[in-house]
């Protein structure tokens, strides 16, 4: 589940950085070049947003949180600065300071879905469950038509033990995206997980009906039989 949401968090990250994929070596080729460049022009925000993303590749979280700061420095109300340092500092564990860069982003561009989440995720992880349920509501009320609020809050839910809310929270995704083979799936682990068999079936029918490939959910198939038997 956190997998999933983290995966939403980062959505669009690749936009900072060449659009095409690189080996590790050319990714540290293209740091020395942005580095020559950094000193020759140090108050560029661009560069040092480039060469943070280039430190984010190459899994140097600690950097590339320095050099959001940086960038900070310079401009205080950077929304790109904020929101990928929140990003790393999420991969650092520092959910507090990432918590915190969230809520500085929202004050900016309160309408930013992921900029939402990643407070909903830093809340949770800070075990601030209802400072994290509201922001999850908060997602779902103000992009009604997004699978992925409603597959959050649902994956949330179901962290918590209200398990139908999360089914209903599932279906409504779902319905947002009926082919998603992820929010099917573990909406069926969820109902076999409550001894809802003949419904995980269904809803495994269901989709198959929608058109979702009988081969994607065939284990799940086999699943929910063996425990008819």
């Amino acid at each position: 589940m956190m997998a999933f949401r983290t995966f939403v968090v980062a959505c669009g990250f690749m936009a900072a950085v060449a659009a095409f994929a690189q080996t590790s070596q050319q990714w540290r080729d293209s740091l020395t070049v942005l580095n020559q460049q950094i000193e020759r022009h140090p108050h560029s925000t661009d560069l040092r947003l480039k060469k943070a993303a280039v430190n984010i590749q190459l899994e140097q979280w600690e950097y590339a949180a320095e050099e959001y700061g940086n960038v900070l420095k310079i401009d205080a109300q950077n929304p790109a600065a904020l929101f990928y340092r929140a990003y790393v500092n999420m991969h650092l564990r520092q959910y507090a300071l990432a918590k915190n860069d969230y809520e500085t982003l929202l004050k900016i561009v309160p309408i930013n879905m992921e900029a939402r989440l990643g407070l909903a995720m830093a809340d949770e992880k800070l075990g601030r469950r209802t400072d994290a349920m509201d922001q999850y509501n908060q997602l779902v009320q103000m992009f009604p038509d997004s699978a992925v609020c409603y597959a959050s809050r649902a994956a949330f839910e179901t962290s918590v033990n209200q398990y139908e809310t999360a089914l209903y929270d599932w279906s409504q995704a779902i319905t947002l995206q009926p082919k998603n083979v992820d929010y099917i799936v573990t909406k069926t682990e969820l109902l076999l997980q409550l001894e809802q068999r003949e419904a995980a079936l269904k809803e495994l029918e269901n989709a198959v009906q929608r058109g979702v490939p009988f081969g994607l959910l065939r284990d799940w198939f086999d699943k929910c039989r063996a425990k008819r038997h």
